[in-house]
């Protein structure tokens, strides 16, 4: 008879271990450095991809409003991509971005694409089309200096992509959703006659010559005593300032407007005259600058109230798409001053030295004057127009008048609105989605 045996497990000794150990150290302390690295490499990404989204961003901003400035001048297109690349060059070079500044002087012209296009959805091009209002600037590849970024390719073979980002961005105009760069002015509109893909604008035709301040109170469509001023406060002061541009009024559609009675004549010829460099009423050139371009015809316009016309020496003025002329010729007028005023911003001559661009355009409200039969009321607004100020405002005794051509936009302020500028009025550029392929795709970049 055999004893049973009884069988012992074998215990493995930790000397016996300790390879396995290592093995098992050496993959964790891989994986910790690759993740550290996975996350060094991926924050810088982030990181300078914020930079150039913040730099691309600001050259098309840049690019837009320069294009609404020169919209119209030789080499408009060209004057827009160089004030984008500018802009871009000027973000690059500031602290914190050297890779950036790098990396665009390494590509030079090729880093940045600068497109424009009549529509935010496209299509993009450059030079563009001759009514484009829309900039888009791209930079499809920008490469970024790699700290473990060759481990990664290495264990995918060389597949994986190489170290960079990418950005695009595009800018237009908006219409403002409530403006505040008023000047104390209102005309009356016709609420039945908007139309303004048609030129129709409350009664009122893109280019026509209108009195933007009348002399003849009696005849006042507000009423009696009323010369088409607006009540801001503080009397003749805030008249001479407003219209020099000196107060942040603020309106929307909907709300109403007050009048002020009386001509108030000093003051607001005062106000007016500083957007063509004469100073009065204690108004300084340095608070309240001329516009670019002053020129004005060599007589002034006349208005002696309806049903008359008005009158440039002695004869009747017709407006036609914003050219101005009497029997005897053409006179110059809003299409002048905007070629003018183009060729400014763009580098031409002729151009005041301390000059603003857009100094005579005005904003001001059109209001619902239906029934109204007194000198001080409160007007509806139905909207906010753009108004070129075709010469200073003239004194003659106790009586002035302003004269303006209708425009379809200007520049604004306040907030913008949330869709792409289809309207009229104050309008402010301001950035939109990015679409890709014409297509209304949004861009994953921008």
């Amino acid at each position: 008879m055999m004893n049973a045996r009884i069988q012992q497990p074998r215990i493995a000794f930790a000397r016996q271990q300790r390879g396995a150990m290592l093995v098992l150290v050496v993959i964790a302390l891989a994986s910790l450095l690759l993740m550290g690295a996975l996350a060094l490499d991926g924050s810088h990404m982030l990181l300078n991809k914020t930079r150039l989204q913040n730099a691309v961003d600001a050259a098309a901003l840049s690019g837009a409003k320069t294009l609404s400035m020169v919209t119209g001048a030789t080499g408009s297109a060209s004057t827009t991509q160089t004030a984008a690349l500018n802009t871009l060059t000027l973000n690059a070079n500031a602290s914190g971005n050297g890779e950036l500044a790098t990396a665009l002087a390494a590509n030079g012209a090729g880093f940045a694409k600068v497109e424009l296009a009549s529509s935010v959805y496209g299509p993009f091009s450059f030079p563009g089309p001759a009514n484009a209002t829309f900039v888009r600037v791209t930079v499809s590849n920008y490469p970024l200096s790699s700290f473990f970024w060759g481990v990664f390719q290495s264990l995918d073979n060389g597949n994986a992509t190489s170290k960079s980002v990418a950005a695009v961005a595009t800018a237009g105009p908006s219409p403002t959703s409530g403006p505040c760069d008023l000047t104390p002015l209102l005309v009356c509109g016709d609420p039945t006659q908007n139309n303004p893909s048609a030129g129709l604008f409350w009664g009122f035709k893109f280019g026509d010559l209108q009195v933007l301040k009348s002399a003849a109170g009696n005849n006042s469509a507000i009423g009696p005593g009323n010369f088409q001023l607006l009540d801001f406060g503080s009397g003749g002061s805030t008249v001479r300032q407003g219209l020099a541009g000196g107060i942040n009024q603020c309106n929307i559609v909907g709300a109403t407007a007050p009048t002020k009675p009386g001509n108030t004549v000093g003051p607001s010829a005062q106000g007016l005259n500083t957007r063509f460099g004469q100073y009065s009423g204690g108004l300084k050139a340095a608070d309240y600058p001329p516009d670019l371009v002053t020129t004005v015809n060599s007589k002034s316009f006349t208005y002696t109230g309806s049903p008359a016309t008005i009158q440039y020496n002695g004869q009747p003025v017709t407006s036609l798409n914003g050219n101005l002329s009497t029997p005897s010729g053409a006179l110059y007028g809003y299409n002048n001053w905007a070629q003018d005023s183009a060729a400014c911003v763009a580098g031409g001559a002729n151009c005041q030295g301390n000059g603003v661009f857009e100094r005579r355009i005005i904003k001001i409200v059109i209001g619902d004057c239906t029934g109204k039969n007194d000198g001080a009321s409160s007007i509806p607004v139905l909207g906010f127009a753009c108004y070129y100020v075709v010469q200073p405002e003239a004194q003659q005794g106790n009586s002035a008048q302003i004269f303006g051509q209708f425009v379809k936009v200007c520049e604004g302020d306040n907030v913008p609105g949330p869709n792409p500028a289809g309207n009229v009025g104050p309008q402010i550029i301001q950035l939109y989605k990015t679409y890709i392929d014409n297509n209304q795709t949004p861009s994953t970049d921008s």
